[in-house]
């Protein structure tokens, strides 16, 4: 009998943890032909998501956990659950239902089809602001046109992934990980399964606009050198704005002997090409404090409480 591991980060999920057992129990007891994990991997919940993995845990066998040391964040954590994997294949979800359940049976059969990494593809994105959809497809097409890895547009974590890739992900221990790009990096047979994304059951959503602009930074600069040419680029094009701007002053004083613009104008320049500068430091700074955090080799997390017991 294959076994089929089921991931769920948690962060703060206490109100639908309840729900969430009763949608994944309705749909997996159908598929009786495979032999079930839920794997829950609590991320510094503040709330009594512990808790109540806890009991769950000591009521049925199948429900496992891990509990973090502190919020490492969602990347860190299904990080954990690949190196804590030991199924044949592994389904990722939110826990917020946001990823319908019902799902799983469809990704199973395209699975036994020979398909390695079956992610789910949204038709719509469900309750998200006008703005948020709108720099999330500017993201997508900069990514799309920038990175030489093909960026799946809509695709989220939701997936089923093969034993090979799950083994493939856990190799890649880079610490400002950016987990949809290494989808996508580490290859293999895809498909992919449409569905209309719901919105949370309860609760609200940490990722908020500064945590979104983190993980889309992450992955610019994880699979891209585009900052640093768009840099470049920027450098040579004011440099030569400034030497023909250098010309025209030297012939217009030469032939008509104007005096060269003072003060105001130069204050221009000299301020637009000081944040022409700023900008290109903080580029390569960005790609500095990466190599940074990789030098230190601190491990990705830390696990405080596995299935009952401290480690």
């Amino acid at each position: 009998m294959k076994k089929v591991t089921l991931l769920i980060p948690v962060h703060n999920e206490e109100d639908v943890l309840p729900q969430l057992e009763k949608r994944l129990l309705e749909n997996t007891g159908k598929l009786d032909a495979y032999e079930w994990e839920f794997l829950f991997v609590d991320d510094g919940s503040k709330d009594g998501s512990l808790e109540w993995l806890r009991k769950k845990h000591q009521q049925d066998s199948r429900f496992k956990y891990l509990s973090l040391s502190r919020n490492f964040g969602k990347e860190a954590a299904m990080l954990a659950g690949f190196d804590a994997f030991s199924g044949d294949c592994m389904i990722i979800l939110d826990a917020d239902l946001q990823d319908p359940p019902e799902l799983i049976g469809e990704m199973l059969q395209e699975w036994e089809a020979g398909f390695d990494d079956v992610y789910a593809q949204r038709r719509q994105r469900g309750k998200e602001s006008i703005l948020r959809k709108i720099l999330t497809l500017c993201y997508y097409r900069l990514m799309h046109y920038s990175s030489r890895i093909r960026l799946l547009p809509n695709v989220g974590d939701f997936r089923l992934l093969d034993r090979r890739c799950v083994q493939a992900l856990t190799t890649l221990r880079e610490h400002n990980r950016y987990t949809k790009g290494l989808f996508c990096w580490i290859g293999f047979r895809k498909k992919a399964i449409l569905f209309d994304r719901h919105d949370r059951q309860s609760g609200v959503s940490s990722w908020n606009f500064s945590s979104l602009f983190n993980l889309a930074l992450d992955g610019l600069i994880g699979f891209t050198a585009f900052p640093l040419r768009l840099a470049m680029l920027l450098g040579f094009f004011v440099s030569s704005l400034a030497f023909l701007y250098g010309i025209y002053v030297f012939i217009k004083t030469l032939c008509y002997g104007d005096p060269v613009a003072g003060y105001p104008s130069l204050m221009v320049v000299i301020v637009f090409l000081g944040g022409v500068q700023l900008f290109t430091l903080g580029v390569i700074g960005e790609y500095m404090s990466r190599i940074f955090d990789e030098s230190q080799n601190r491990p990705n997390y830390i696990v405080a409480e596995k299935n009952g017991e401290k480690i």
